[in-house]
């Protein structure tokens, strides 16, 4: 069962449509300030905590975040967690680690919003050493060209920061919940026809120690699990929203 916590009152939205950000978080503790300090103002940050045994759960409760409680292991997992949490118009994702920068999500929503897209991701591009490790970068690129192959999309990165409906994407029934989630999402998006686009945004080095990515092994497992959702039979599409948007 998951559980649901909050200890802070948010302020009004300084945006004219209501937004939650969901950050799967498993031992972030050391990054939690950051990350939430850049989370904009009236925005509701939701972190999800997956088992954290360094106090992150407190830590963002202490810093005004609604903590969801996720004891079921795996990204899949504490994003499904959060977005099921999640209230609001809009949903964005990030990952909690301080490597990508919430701050910079309000012009996805602002896109979504407009009708502009449907799904917008970001783009990674590294800065600073140790940012991308080879290994991720190599698996990244072999991805997108298997996406490319199983849905026409044209996207060079699967990237965890993003933005859409919060309608569009429970409608999408995602199940994976493991470290396919975020292909699952972009591969069931296009299917149901929703436009999808990417923007740049900057990649830094993460604080603490990488679950996934930051190991030949992590990245092999994720890449499994990518490579089984690639395998989903395609859905119907809705013709008139098939194509990617820039």
């Amino acid at each position: 069962m998951t559980d649901t916590s909050t200890t802070s009152t948010h302020a009004p939205s300084t945006t004219p449509f209501p937004v939650d950000v969901v950050l799967p978080c498993l031992d972030e503790a050391a990054a939690l300030p950051r990350v939430l300090a850049r989370i904009p103002a009236g925005w509701r940050a939701i972190v999800v905590d997956n088992g954290s045994t360094d106090g992150s759960a407190e830590v963002a409760r202490s810093l005004g975040a609604t903590v969801v409680h996720e004891p079921r292991r795996g990204f899949g997992s504490a994003c499904h967690a959060g977005l099921a949490a999640a209230e609001a118009e809009f949903v964005c994702f990030c990952d909690c680690d301080d490597s990508l920068d919430p701050g910079l999500l309000p012009s996805f929503v602002g896109r979504v919003a407009s009708g502009d897209c449907d799904l917008v991701l970001g783009r990674r591009r590294p800065e600073g050493r140790g940012a991308w490790p080879l290994h991720a970068r190599v698996a990244n690129v072999a991805l997108a060209v298997m996406l490319r192959r199983r849905t026409g999309l044209r996207l060079r990165d699967l990237g965890p920061l993003r933005a859409g409906r919060r309608t569009d994407l429970l409608a999408l029934d995602l199940t994976d919940r493991r470290s396919g989630y975020p292909l699952q999402m972009v591969v069931r998006a296009s299917d149901a026809g929703l436009r999808i686009a990417e923007a740049d945004v900057p990649y830094r080095p993460r604080t603490g120690r990488s679950k996934v990515t930051g190991t030949w092994r992590g990245t092999w497992h994720a890449v499994l699990d990518m490579r089984a959702v690639l395998r989903e039979p395609p859905l119907v599409r809705t013709a008139a929203r098939t194509e990617s948007c820039r």
